[in-house]
């Protein structure tokens, strides 16, 4: 029920909180899993001000002691028989990844329970939880969010990332298992290195950012919409031979019904997370579809903060790209002579890793549209549709990605002009088959013309944009003068073929 918003209001009114928190430490292993995870779904389901509101109500105490009851129980282990040592650790490992699913929601949204991370000790508790990740998985990808969480902007905390808590991340950076769930884990793992980066000596800086790149650039490597048609194809062969079986043993007939699969995901996807070990047991192809489509969405996000100005604010990279600051930075970005002044500084170590790992091309292929049998595949069967949207996001942040890219590169690292004048024309098709793209794609040529500005023989790019004369469906594009200072057009058909010399 904490899963449905329409319901929360309610639970929050008679005191949930206050009432479900002393049960985190309730005797019964039971219990304290229904609790936590019902209060994980409340701060997922819930947002920034039911999040804040918990903090207020000390949800963080008993979350805290329960952290490290878990920790104390799969580190040291009383039981006698072995299955009943078995049967504990997994009820332990379930209860901590609900309850870092809880500290990993808290701590996105109120900077109160950040500070009680630092000075409790967090760090060296989900540590433990996260060195489990051969046999738990989940748990480790569940603990890993939550560090790219509170490494964000918490200097406080890097004191506490000492030798053996970079041994403890490089272990799972370095894992070599290729399925989706741990290409996850190691895009997340290397996100909080990149947050942590100050605490990696001068030495190491270098190979350590090679190594977060080499991890995005594998990850990026994987064909998203192919991996999306065999996991259907693996989940559908998987539901036969299981019908079969069944009819083999004398077994009752199985009936997947994918309106409850939908109204399942459905429910899921109400929140901002990936909730990804929510999804039922019998969607496994589904889990790990999504889990590299979240792992491609966040490296590429990562991508673009590595190529922004450290000095700069979120709030400023925030203004720079939105459509109403777009136009005052392009116009201030200019001398009297022309040049180009970028607010934009890339260090030696990410450029070289950057082309070294091949990331611009990478990067490129994620901008072509999902093929039409992956889209088939996922209309087709209501429980696969989300992954449109995220296939769809994907692309864009990939736009986002080489806008960035642009305005910290030279012409030869992107390829040279050949390459980046047959970019130019590939994408300025989407204009029109993707509307929904249309920001994305102003940015990069505004990032494109940019770069063509700094050069002694400017780029020439092509632009299609409609013919303002002729009877078509067009968009409105509006860029500042010296750019279209900067351009002459050609009238064809219904199209206006602009060319920036």
């Amino acid at each position: 029920m904490l899963q449905q918003q329409q319901t929360i209001p309610a639970f929050v009114q008679r005191d949930v909180v206050r009432r479900l928190g002393p049960l985190l430490l309730d005797p019964s292993v039971v219990v304290r899993e229904t609790a936590a995870g019902a209060l994980r779904n409340l701060s997922a389901c819930g947002g920034f001000e039911v999040c804040n509101d918990m903090v207020a109500k000390d949800i963080m105490t008993p979350l805290v002691a329960l952290l490290k009851e878990c920790r104390a129980g799969l580190v040291g282990n009383n039981s006698s028989l072995k299955e009943d040592k078995q049967t504990e650790k997994n009820h332990t490992e379930d209860i901590a990844n609900e309850a870092v699913n809880l500290l990993w929601n808290v701590c996105e949204c109120n900077s109160t329970a950040v500070s009680i991370f630092n000075k409790e000790g967090c760090l060296d508790v989900v540590l433990q939880y996260l060195k489990r990740f051969h046999t738990n998985v989940n748990l480790a990808i569940t603990v890993a969010s939550c560090l790219q969480t509170v490494t964000e902007d918490n200097p406080d905390l890097l004191s506490s990332f000492d030798a053996p808590v970079h041994q403890v991340l490089e272990m799972v950076m370095l894992s070599s298992e290729k399925d989706m769930d741990h290409i996850l884990l190691r895009t997340l793992v290397a996100g909080v290195v990149w947050n942590i980066k100050s605490t990696v000596p001068s030495g190491s800086q270098a190979g350590t950012i090679n190594a977060i790149l080499k991890i995005f650039s594998d990850c990026l490597a994987v064909d998203a919409g192919e991996v999306v048609v065999q996991m259907k194809e693996a989940e559908t062969e998987r539901l036969k031979t299981s019908v079969e079986g069944n009819r083999v043993n004398g077994g009752s007939f199985v009936h997947v019904d994918e309106d409850s699969m939908e109204e399942d995901t459905g429910r899921i996807a109400q929140g901002e997370k990936d909730l990804l070990d929510l999804l039922p047991r019998s969607q496994q192809e589904l889990k790990q579809a999504s889990a590299l489509l979240l792992a491609q969405q966040t490296a590429l996000e990562i991508i673009v903060n590595m190529c922004c100005n450290e000095d700069a604010s979120d709030e400023e990279w925030e203004e720079l790209s939105s459509s109403d600051e777009s136009d005052a930075f392009l116009d201030n970005s200019y001398e009297e002579e022309g040049k180009l002044l970028s607010p934009l500084c890339l260090s030696a170590e990410i450029h070289t890793a950057l082309v070294n790992q091949l990331i611009p091309k990478k990067i490129l292929e994620k901008t072509v549209f999902p093929s039409g049998v992956t889209l088939d595949v996922c209309m087709q069967h209501p429980s696969w549709k989300p992954l449109i949207k995220k296939l769809h996001m994907i692309q864009y942040r990939a736009l986002t990605c080489l806008h960035s890219i642009l305005l910290v590169s030279d012409v030869d690292s992107l390829g040279g002009p050949l390459v980046l004048q047959s970019l130019s024309q590939h994408l300025s098709q989407l204009i029109f088959s993707q509307p929904g793209l249309l920001q994305a794609l102003i940015f990069f040529f505004l990032g494109f013309f940019q770069l063509g500005r700094t050069r002694s023989s400017p780029l020439p790019l092509l632009l299609i944009l409609p013919n303002p004369s002729a009877n078509c469906t067009g968009y409105s594009i509006s860029l500042p003068f010296n750019v279209w200072a900067s351009c002459c057009f050609v009238f064809v058909g219904p199209w206006r073929v602009g060319l920036f010399i």
